[in-house]
């Protein structure tokens, strides 16, 4: 199972966890966290959001076209392995969130 922290505005917000097999995905905020949710989509709260598929929102940070193109050859990553691909882009994201390999 790989698990990534996620942060919003540098603020640790929650946990994205993949399960070992690569077929779900789960998303649990802090219990600590007060702030503006990371989506509108997924509202803080205290239940986990659990997707069957990569979870669109962090899809959408991933990158596309020609960056997708380099960072896989580069890394030498499956192009299905969206969540090694968050993790190596996730310092470097589009606005306030950002993602880190949990240590």
């Amino acid at each position: 199972m790989r698990t990534a922290n996620v942060f919003f505005q540098s603020m640790l917000a929650g946990c994205l966890q993949e399960a070992e097999d690569g077929r779900e995905y789960i998303f649990e905020y802090t219990p600590e966290y007060a702030g503006l949710p990371i989506s509108l989509t997924m509202p803080v709260q205290t239940e986990v959001y659990v997707f069957k598929e990569f979870p669109p929102f962090f899809d959408g940070l991933l990158p596309e076209g020609a960056q997708l193109e380099a960072l896989l050859r580069l890394h030498k990553l499956d192009r299905d392995d969206k969540f090694g691909q968050l993790l190596l882009i996730g310092a470097d994201t589009v606005g306030a969130v950002t993602i880190a390999e949990e240590s």
